[in-house]
């Protein structure tokens, strides 16, 4: 089961949501008959520098640092010490099991290549955060630096399975690396769930922001 899991991991695009606030969070099990042997734990981001990533991911978005080894170090054929090469840090926000988020570091790769924003294509990702205080929280977000906005909050509509929409407030950044990461608030029924009737525009406090569309949806 542990190989298939690695393997949907490895070859599907890193996708995760995830809430986090004191409130209680969307995130629920599937009915135990619909249940497969398989969890998507955690996506990986390689990134150059995990103490400029740390600002974001712990400190503005609000993750928690469950784990910050490193990893690789030991000794070679002739006795000698070799460094670690790899920093791993682990972040979580409200399950212990899945949703988790993983920043990777190179220690032996000192000159990574600059980092470039520009709008996810294929062979990329889109991380997926979910944020129930999300106009609060985009300002710190964006003060963070090496972050760039890509579009503030904003109301768009996915259509939903069984008609309707589903209202979501979108926001997207860049983060220090150039990983585009969408940090929404649902704002009605989200997808897979039983209910998801169309929502009252009128009854939604959505904060005054210029229309854009989002840069992964041009």
């Amino acid at each position: 089961m542990l190989t298939t899991t690695r393997a949907i991991i490895a070859g599907a695009m890193m996708l995760l949501i995830m809430n986090f606030s004191g409130m209680a969070a969307h995130a629920q099990a599937v009915p135990e008959s619909e249940r497969v042997p398989v969890d998507v734990r955690r996506a990986t981001l390689i990134v150059r520098d995990i103490d400029k990533s740390l600002p974001l991911y712990r400190d503005a978005i609000g993750l928690k640092v469950v784990y910050d080894q490193r990893i690789g170090g030991g000794t070679d054929k002739d006795g000698k010490v070799t460094p670690p090469t790899v920093r791993l840090v682990l972040l979580r926000a409200n399950d212990v099991f899945i949703g988790a988020l993983g920043l990777m570091q190179r220690l032996n790769d000192p000159n990574p290549p600059a980092a470039v924003n520009k709008r996810p294509m294929a062979g990329n990702s889109i991380i997926v955060i979910n944020a129930k205080d999300l106009e609060e929280r985009f300002e710190k977000i964006k003060a963070v630096p090496g972050v760039t906005v890509a579009t503030p909050p904003e109301r768009i509509e996915y259509p939903a399975p069984g008609g309707g929409v589903i209202p979501v407030l979108f926001s997207a950044v860049y983060d220090p690396d150039g990983f585009f990461i969408e940090i929404n608030k649902i704002l009605g029924a989200p997808a897979g769930t039983a209910s998801t009737a169309p929502d009252d525009p009128k009854k939604i406090a959505v904060p005054a922001t210029p229309a854009t569309t989002p840069p992964n949806k041009k």
